[in-house]
């Protein structure tokens, strides 16, 4: 993330905001006011909240609007994951092998809420970037999420992912969620 659109996204993203403040010494070095993170609700877990939502579709919009302004080489900004992956930031592993990590969301939209991402994001920025070649690692990960499905929610799982602006997706490295844990509700948007 760069450092101009901290403040927007950190006030839009229960997501990165819980990252940031979970994981970030140098925010509490920000020009953020000091009660900004503890007075957040950063870790709700209600996940029907509108709110919620809306604050998604907030962050969304804006982790588009800096992807769209990063330079064009198609790999996009730095990520949270990218900070999770150096090790710089802790992660609930759940799997990992050399081409993927699957680790607990830290803001949870189900009683099972698992990421699932490749190590190397090479361009990978968003599944409609995905090139013939990268076949191979998308039905990797499209695999690991099935056996982390399988072991943490035996009665039935959901995978979703996020792509673009208008799909919701604030964090610009590709990655699978793996939701259950209770009966899923359809439609889902």
């Amino acid at each position: 993330m760069s450092g101009k659109l901290i403040p927007l996204l950190l006030a839009t993203s229960p997501r990165l905001l819980g990252y940031t403040a979970a994981f970030s010494p140098t925010l509490a070095n920000s020009s953020l006011p000091k009660n900004f993170i503890r007075d957040t609700k950063l870790f709700s877990t209600d996940g029907g909240n509108s709110n919620n939502m809306s604050d998604e579709v907030a962050a969304a919009k804006a982790a588009a609007a800096e992807y769209r302004s990063s330079d064009n080489d198609g790999a996009g900004p730095a990520t949270v994951f990218d900070n999770i992956l150096s090790g710089k930031w802790p992660s609930d592993k759940v799997y990992e092998d050399d081409l993927a990590l699957a680790f607990r969301d830290i803001n949870p939209q189900a009683p099972v809420h698992v990421v699932v991402i490749p190590k190397n994001r090479d361009g990978l920025t968003k599944l409609s970037n995905a090139r013939e070649d990268q076949k191979d690692i998308l039905g990797h990960l499209m695999y690991v999420a099935q056996s982390v499905g399988k072991k943490e929610c035996p009665d039935g799982f959901r995978i979703v992912i996020n792509d673009g602006e208008h799909g919701a997706q604030s964090v610009y490295h590709l990655h699978l969620h793996v939701m259950g844990g209770r009966q899923l509700g359809w439609p889902p948007g």
